[in-house]
């Protein structure tokens, strides 16, 4: 398979069956993430127990990029210490910016067909969304 295919078949799938696209009960932190540029608009719910994210989903309305690349990154923090889950925000951060190792995009999986839209100016606000969301939302912890 090639890699654009990868790439389509990703997002489309996370974009029309996202797994993470609900509201979660009694969340202990929250944040909303806006890109006025284009109108996507996401609030990322997170569940944290003993330095752990236990849970967490994200709710807006977006493009089908923000909608996908938001419920990969859910699916890539949970169960994580929340520390690497920063990591992993930096991680796709970089690669979006063109500064990730082959090996730094490997790490992170699926979110790794996202790569490309560093190729996309009009497009990397909408991949990085629910990123640098979730990133302000863990700095804010400490």
């Amino acid at each position: 398979m090639d890699f654009k295919t990868f790439y389509n078949e990703v997002v489309t799938d996370h974009n029309m069956h996202p797994l993470h696209k609900h509201p979660i009960d009694n969340p202990d932190i929250e944040m909303e993430g806006v890109n006025p540029s284009c109108g996507d608009e996401i609030t990322v719910q997170l569940k944290v127990q003993d330095g752990i994210i236990s849970d967490g989903s994200f709710i807006g309305d977006g493009c089908a990029i923000s909608q996908a690349s938001a419920d990969i990154m859910i699916d890539m923090v949970i169960g994580k210490p929340v520390e690497e889950a920063r990591h992993l925000a930096d991680l796709f951060l970089r690669m979006i910016k063109g500064e990730a190792s082959p090996e730094e995009i490997e790490e992170l999986g699926e979110a790794g067909a996202l790569s490309d839209i560093s190729h996309m100016p009009a497009r990397v606000k909408c991949a990085v969304l629910g990123w640098h969301t979730v990133d302000e939302m863990i700095k804010g912890m400490k």
